[in-house]
């Protein structure tokens, strides 16, 4: 059972209860990562201690320490990201994400396409409590999705018995993914037509580049481009092949496309932690009321 001191869920927004910097330091793996791997790229999940900002309320306990409680219990982590700071010294305490994957589902077998993951951030400066979300990591692109609505993400403030909670909570999120099968499964039984696909790839455009006031698109490239497949895999008419393309399309940029100003450009990929997290968890909620709208 949760405590209610001690663990908060949220099912209604798509907004993370941090913010990364543009700096952020990513590493990720196809296979589970060691410490050392870990420690090069995000050495403050192996914090020694508190923040001095923080006061003797805040109950410290190493990230490490959490994500071993979570080993035992056979998650591993495949990718870990860190933000910095330039605050002399506070990088060591800064904010990180971890994606895990739980035993069975670290690798594709057979017909899997896609495998669940844990997302677990936090800090040791007070920018953030521990927050568990639910997330798909799909094999063919290496995409890692962040599920919308269908799952709860769960806040655990730094206080009481931080280790236990965090470990009630991942199995909470665990426990979900099969409502998170559900919705995938639907997407791709379900077909669109052409409109249809243009106007899920039209909202995507306003999600990843925004609005001006005059009702014109800022964006660089069309919502026909976000729609083209990058690899035969992605070849379909299913809301869940629309989806993966406009996703990829949307967030790892290469696409040629013209500035305001009419120069020729090429779109970047979104290298914020919090932006992707963001947009990724936008388009599944995008996905899932198209769902709902076809049904």
């Amino acid at each position: 059972m949760f405590t209610t001191t001690a663990v908060h869920t949220h099912a209604h927004t798509p907004q993370l209860a941090t913010r990364f910097a543009r700096n952020t330091r990513v590493h990720r793996s196809d296979t589970p990562l060691d410490d050392e791997q870990m420690r090069h790229a995000a050495p403050s999940i192996f914090a020694e201690g508190k923040h001095a900002s923080r006061s003797e309320r805040y109950t410290y306990i190493p990230t490490i320490d959490v994500l071993r409680g979570l080993r035992r219990e056979g998650f591993e982590p495949f990718m870990v990201a860190q933000s910095q700071s330039r605050i002399e010294g506070k990088t060591a305490y800064t904010k990180h994400l971890i994606r895990m994957r739980h035993a069975g589902q670290v690798q594709a077998r057979g017909r899997d396409t896609e495998a669940h993951e844990i997302i677990l951030i936090n800090s040791h400066d007070g920018a953030s409590a521990y927050q568990m979300l639910a997330g798909v990591f799909r094999f063919v692109c290496c995409n890692g999705l962040v599920v919308g609505q269908t799952a709860h993400d769960i806040r655990i403030p730094h206080k009481g018995n931080v280790q236990h909670d965090v470990i009630e909570g991942a199995y909470r999120v665990l426990d979900e993914f099969g409502a998170v099968s559900e919705s995938t499964t639907a997407m791709k039984a379900l077909t669109l037509d052409g409109d249809e696909e243009q106007a899920f790839a039209t909202a995507a455009l306003a999600l990843r580049f925004g609005e001006r006031v005059d009702g014109q698109s800022p964006a660089p490239v069309t919502a026909e481009q976000l729609t083209r497949p990058r690899r035969i895999e992605d070849i379909g008419s299913s809301l869940w092949s629309t989806f993966q393309r406009v996703q990829e399309n949307a967030l790892r940029g290469g696409l040629p496309g013209r500035s305001a100003q009419g120069r020729r450009i090429e779109t970047r990929p979104v290298g914020s932690i919090d932006r992707s997290v963001s947009i990724n968890r936008a388009l599944w909620i995008l996905a899932e009321e198209m769902r709902k709208l076809k049904a």
